[in-house]
């Protein structure tokens, strides 16, 4: 891969290759944005292009170089991430223990963190001394979905470039071009995908079309006077955490079209385009005040889903505030 199959991250890449024809390459980077908008791939395509042989601010793809760096198996290209729930003191330290070497092959050594937002304080301190002091011919990127979470004595002394998300357009047309995908398939993932084609793709992978017809179709049915169909949406939504979250993703936008709906008129807008007729019939039933209670209460059940309530007893209670959100 190079620089050009990255697709809608044209500023990042613009200032990387800049940094090269000028050798000006900052010695520490930090790639943030959501997650599946292609901040690893760029990384691993600058590390390529730092190394490749035929001296372009680019990865030839040819090179003896780009090969390993294709196979991972390059000497100067090392990838740092969490073990466990996080990346730890010991590893940083055996990170600058390799920074004390020139590299072995290739012109630069690239160090890619990544969640390094998940480095605990000691890990982040220690590696604070690397960033005030940087080893010349090492280039380190952190790589985050959450920057925020970094400490700012970090972010001050990276050079940030932001992902941006993809539009849904765009990421729809990725989908029916290079998978083979069918338009309205295409559609629905992108809209789903909240900006992430890695989201898309991982998406298309899992059962998810079904699982979202399912919760849909029931949300649309929801009724005061029949409380065991309200609850049998705890069955669609499951156990596993991350599925479940998943799930109430699903339910949130769909209240948030809703409120699209009813303040926009504008179907254009609307995260589940295909369901407009059965979400305008549902929006058309309640207060605007109560479509954006519920879309707090699906809000609060995933805020205290991730942080381990009972997943039981916070679903029972959504699902009765949603049925009866003026209570």
């Amino acid at each position: 891969m190079s620089f050009q199959d990255i697709i809608g991250q044209e500023k990042p890449i613009a200032i990387l290759k800049s940094a090269m024809e000028k050798g000006r390459v900052a010695h520490a980077y930090l790639f943030a944005g959501m997650s599946g908008v292609g901040k690893r791939t760029t990384a691993e395509i600058f590390a390529r292009a730092l190394n490749c042989r035929e001296g372009l601010p680019d990865a030839c793809e040819r090179c003896p170089s780009c090969l390993k760096m294709a196979r991972g198996n390059h000497p100067d290209r090392l990838v740092l991430k969490p073990e466990g729930q996080f990346i730890r003191i010991q590893e940083i330290r055996a990170l600058q223990s390799q920074m004390r070497f020139r590299p072995r092959e290739g012109a630069k050594r690239v160090f890619m963190l990544l969640d390094a937002e998940r480095m605990n304080s000691a890990a982040a301190n220690a590696l604070l001394k690397t960033l005030e002091e940087p080893a010349p011919l090492n280039v380190l990127i952190l790589i985050s979905s959450r920057p925020h979470q970094l400490p700012l004595t970090v972010l001050s002394r990276c050079q940030t470039l932001r992902f941006a998300p993809l539009g849904r357009d765009r990421i729809a047309s990725l989908l029916t071009e290079r998978m083979g995908m069918d338009g309205k398939t295409a559609a629905v993932l992108a809209a789903s995908a909240g900006g992430s084609i890695g989201k898309a793709l991982e998406l298309h992978k899992e059962a998810y079309l079904s699982v979202r017809e399912d919760i849909l179709r029931r949300a649309a049915a929801f009724r005061k006077d029949d409380p065991l169909a309200v609850l049998s949406l705890v069955e669609v939504l499951g156990r596993e955490r991350e599925k479940l979250l998943e799930g109430l993703g699903v339910l949130e936008t769909w209240y948030r079209d809703m409120l699209v709906y009813r303040e926009t008129g504008e179907p254009e807008k609307l995260i589940h385009r295909d369901c407009q007729e059965a979400l305008k019939a549902c929006a058309d039933k309640m207060e605007v005040r109560d479509i954006l209670q519920n879309v707090k209460t699906v809000q609060q059940a995933c805020f205290a889903i991730e942080r381990n309530a009972n997943k039981q007893l916070t679903l029972e209670t959504m699902l009765f505030r949603l049925v009866h959100p003026s209570s």
